[in-house]
């Protein structure tokens, strides 16, 4: 471990929520009141920025601002989605990084993201050790998918689940209203982990909860749907399923018919689609009325929505990545240690890099039902002390206010 003067780099990547601005919050609020911290970078659309010597100059922003940034959803900084090579096969980018590094006399380098973003915080970290250049590396996590490993969850994934829970429990009313028949299908983000769409179930406590819900956990069968659908329809005349984007058949091809419309920069196929072919499928089946819904972007953007306890940890999350680099820690990532006996406490810890960037973790299969269309109560146990607080966001004129940045582009020493 090396105590080290010098610059510091915070950086955003991978899909936004409504609290990665939060961590960003905590890294920079943190960095600008650190003595061995002599400047604060925010690098322009993660990595990128770095690569592309784009760095904004965090100290010329307002400090309100800057408070602002706990109640603004989406990537303040701009994020991107950019896979560094293995540095043994290509080390062109890794060497563009060391001499930014050196130009700027970064000593600290914070990247916020997910699994993918991990990734590359980890290669960064190992090549700067390689090379020997003194620098203290740490990780942020953020996914609203909540499957990073090492950590009990992740700052973003409360206040997608708070949204999705809610939404819903709002949906349920809706297709209620009526004496007529309806089905309605909720489709919800996650590729290979089922926590948000989980989360559903948490409309329970509204008197809400949705008829099925599926994983991609487990392996899904259309036939076991249809008749489930039909039969929950047939004896109550109306029938709410939550379905996650990612849900597959059993020789692993996802159910969605926009499975190969494209892939992000990572490979990773873009999904989509899904409810409006389950709901084609259950209408042919049933002749009901189907209405089938999609989530998309605005479960990971509705700030307004924001669970209290996701914004404070995610802004200590922040802030502990940067107490824990200017006392000497580099490679490694701020997790969070939880326990849920006698009443809800978290606490921040280091897990290395090594240990999360590209591990995915999955809801148990002893949380998802027998049938594999509904989740048990540990489920909710966990998730439910997660989402609690209202945001309390400031407003204008009954408008949030969000916070609007400077970025002012930072010159060389």
């Amino acid at each position: 471990m090396e105590n080290l003067t010098g610059a510091c780099i915070i950086g955003q990547s991978g899909g936004p929520t409504a609290v990665i601005n939060a961590s960003a919050a905590g890294v920079i609020q943190t960095a600008l009141k650190a003595d061995c911290i002599t400047r604060v970078l925010g690098a322009a659309h993660g990595i990128k920025g770095v690569l592309e010597d784009k760095l904004y100059d965090m100290s010329q922003e307002d400090p309100a601002e800057l408070e602002l940034l706990k109640h603004t959803p989406s990537s303040a900084l701009g994020s991107c989605r950019y896979k560094l090579a293995d540095p043994d096969v290509d080390d062109t980018d890794y060497k563009r990084i060391l001499e930014i590094f050196q130009k700027y006399n970064v000593r600290y380098f914070f990247y916020n993201g997910g699994n993918d973003s991990m990734d590359t915080c980890n290669k960064i970290s190992k090549y700067m050790q390689k090379v020997g250049y003194a620098c203290n590396i740490m990780g942020v996590p953020k996914t609203i998918d909540n499957d990073l490993n090492g950590t009990d969850h992740c700052p973003g994934f409360a206040s997608a689940a708070k949204y999705i829970a809610t939404s819903v429990a709002e949906v349920w009313q809706d297709a209620h209203v009526y004496d007529t028949g309806m089905v309605t299908i909720i489709e919800i983000m996650g590729r290979h982990a089922g926590w948000l769409a989980g989360s559903a179930a948490l409309a329970a406590v509204s008197g809400c909860a949705p008829d099925l819900v599926y994983l991609p956990e487990t392996d899904f069968d259309m036939n076991e749907f249809l008749e489930s659908v039909k039969a929950i329809y047939n004896k109550t005349g109306k029938c709410l399923a939550a379905v996650s984007e990612g849900i597959h058949y059993a020789d692993g091809t996802f159910v969605s018919e926009a499975k190969t419309s494209a892939t992000d920069g990572f490979g990773h196929a873009q999904l989509g689609g899904l409810a409006a072919m389950l709901a084609d499928q259950v209408k042919q089946a049933t002749g009901a009325k189907v209405r089938g819904i999609e989530l998309s972007l605005l479960q990971r953007c509705a700030a307004h929505c924001a669970s209290a306890t996701d914004i404070e940890e995610a802004w200590k999350a922040g802030a502990a990545a940067v107490e824990a680099a200017v006392s000497g820690v580099t490679d490694k990532m701020v997790a969070f240690k939880c326990s849920r006996e006698g009443g809800y406490t978290c606490e921040t810890v280091l897990e290395p890099l090594d240990i999360v960037a590209n591990f995915e973790k999955k809801v148990p299969r002893e949380w998802i039902n027998a049938a594999g269309n509904g989740v048990e109560q540990p489920f909710i146990d966990y998730v439910l002390p997660l989402i609690q607080g209202a945001a309390n966001a400031p407003t204008e004129q009954s408008m949030p206010r969000f916070a609007h940045l400077k970025k002012v582009l930072t010159t060389e020493m």
